[in-house]
């Protein structure tokens, strides 16, 4: 600094200093507030030049800007010191405020340390208060708000070297350099500031622009998916009910979007299927059901649940995925069909049979004492029918079943309706469950003159005959070969006679196969299903009845009736 006519050169170097700390807080980046520190130094406090050693996150401190020498810049911006060195600088040499002053005859001893640093030659000292050479001035910078080394926190150090009148700064000198670092500790903090802020809005924007590509995504997704799609309240008064839907359910239920959302999906399912609905959980939840169409009729689909939630703590939806799945449900049933029923008149097949006459016998017959327990009583029950009671039991209140609670379940037992027959020789008005064992009479003499296409389709007809013959909720079963049977519940023994009689008189009526008429004959035998008689006890009884049947006939009158 200039120090002949101190009052003049102090107004013109608080001017200067004025215009730079206003360039300080106005930069547009954080270097170009750096560089203006370190210009500020070397243009308005008159320093040959002057470094701007910024602290890094990792404590040590990097030539950050330079100014006065473009050899000396070239050399060490952009090097770093380790923090260690530099705090053993700031804590020896003489301590002018915050200034560091370390004269030439002590800073020998940091020739060989890791602080970046530049060398100029200069005659020795003429006079007492003569810059020499070696000559070290630090100003370090601290946090805002701590004014003071002791106790804030360092954000960097400026450098200077060879103040241009050659003298080593005075009072008035030292208390300006002290100020600008000061000032330029504030403006680095708020271009920090700026710059944290800065990227923190570009973050932002990033997050943002990723966001409303996945909501586009999304909404691609979801609105484009080759199957259903529904979005549906999770909790609240309206939960369950469906927000929004996509093209693909809409066309499955044949229903708008805009009717869609009047409806939850309790709604639309089956009413079978409400149970299963209900069981499913919101969360990772799966079911097959069926749900409603537009025209009344019900579609088979695949419920997939998961839940969504609108932000971190927003609210939360439903976000159910619904396929199609009516084909395959479709060839399910078809080999379920094809498993119990046989292939060429379509009935049920023999396994179908019994399982059917096996759901409604027990094993404790109708006039045996009460059984100790009720595993006693179900112990020789069908799969089906023991699966059903333990689910009686073992579910909760409120499922409809009547079954009492507690030691008085025992009682219960005779919540099975036991199947009766009536007493042999008499009709004693006694309704029971008639098994009808038909086998057909010159069945084989068709087979052996006209062939097996001929006999299938008198098996054809003769299953159509004995269908059409009997009440609905009745079944007709083929066993095996020429052999039918006919379940019919609530029969007395003269119903079950008329009954044999009427479908006899349908089957000898001619048919007509492979172009010509023929007639067969039938011989029915009546047995009665009573519960202590396993399926196969019942069939064995009507099958021995049906060959005395067959046999009191004359054998010239069996083909035709």
């Amino acid at each position: 600094m200039e120090t002949e006519s101190e009052p003049y050169v102090r107004l013109a170097s608080l001017r200067q200093l004025h215009q730079v700390m206003a360039d300080m807080n106005t930069a547009r980046s954080l270097a170009d507030t750096l560089q203006t520190v370190a210009d500020g130094a070397v243009g308005a406090l008159g320093y040959e030049m002057a470094a701007v050693n910024l602290v890094r996150q990792d404590g040590d401190l990097v030539v950050a800007a330079f100014a006065g020498n473009s050899a000396a810049e070239a050399l060490i911006t952009g090097r770093v010191g380790s923090r260690e060195s530099w705090d053993r600088r700031l804590n020896m040499g003489e301590h002018w405020g915050d200034l560091i002053f370390i004269p030439h005859t002590e800073g020998w001893v940091l020739d060989e340390d890791d602080v970046p640093q530049w060398y100029t030659d200069g005659p020795a000292p003429r006079f007492e208060d003569e810059w020499h050479p070696s000559d070290r001035l630090f100003a370090p910078m601290y946090t805002p708000g701590v004014q003071g080394g002791s106790s804030g926190e360092l954000l960097g150090v400026i450098s200077v070297d060879r103040p241009r009148n050659g003298r080593r700064p005075g009072a008035w000198g030292r208390e300006a350099l002290q100020m600008y670092a000061f000032q330029a500790a504030i403006a680095i903090s708020n271009a920090r500031l700026r710059a944290n802020m800065q990227r923190a809005l570009v973050r932002l924007e990033r997050e943002q622009q990723a966001l409303r590509a996945s909501e586009e995504s999304f909404r691609q997704a979801f609105e484009y998916a080759p199957s259903g799609m529904a979005i549906a309240e999770m909790g609240g008064d309206q939960h369950g009910r469906i927000l929004r839907t996509n093209d693909a359910l809409c066309r499955l239920l044949g229903r708008p979007a805009s009717a869609m959302r009047r409806y939850s999906f309790s709604d639309l399912v089956h009413p079978e299927d409400i149970g299963t609905l209900l069981r499913t959980s919101a969360e990772g939840g799966r079911a097959e059901l069926r749900l409603g169409r537009r025209d009344g009729t019900y579609v088979w689909v695949s419920l997939r649940n998961s839940v969504v939630a609108d932000a971190a703590d927003g609210p939360r939806f439903l976000l159910t995925h619904v396929e199609d799945i009516e084909e395959r449900k479709r060839r399910e049933l078809q080999l379920a069909h094809r498993a119990s029923h046989d292939s060429l008149t379509g009935l049920p097949n023999s396994a179908e049979l019994r399982s059917r006459l096996s759901a409604r016998l027990c094993r404790r017959p109708a006039h045996a004492g009460a059984p100790d327990s009720l595993d006693a009583a179900y112990g020789g029950l069908p799969p089906a029918l023991g699966s059903a009671r333990a689910a009686a039991f073992d579910a909760p209140a409120g499922h409809g079943f009547d079954f009492p609670p507690g030691p008085e379940a025992f009682d219960a037992y005779d919540h099975h309706v036991h199947t009766v027959a009536p007493e042999d020789g008499r009709d004693d008005g006694t309704k029971g469950l008639a098994v009808l064992f038909c086998d057909l009479d010159g069945f084989k003499s068709i087979n052996d003159r006209f062939g097996h296409n001929a006999g299938d389709a008198v098996l054809i007809e003769v299953a159509r005959r004995l269908s059409g013959g009997v009440r609905d909720g009745d079944t007709v079963a083929r066993l095996g070969g020429d052999e039918f049977v006919i379940l019919a519940d609530g029969l007395g023994r003269a119903d079950a006679q008329d009954l044999a009689v009427r479908l006899r008189n349908e089957i000898i009526q001619p048919i007509r196969a492979e172009g010509r008429a023929v007639r067969v004959g039938a011989s029915f035998g009546i047995g009665w299903a009573h519960c202590g008689m396993t399926a196969d006890e019942v069939l064995k009884s009507a099958d021995e009845r049906m060959y005395v049947e067959k046999r009191s006939r004359p054998k010239q009158h069996r083909r035709a009736g």
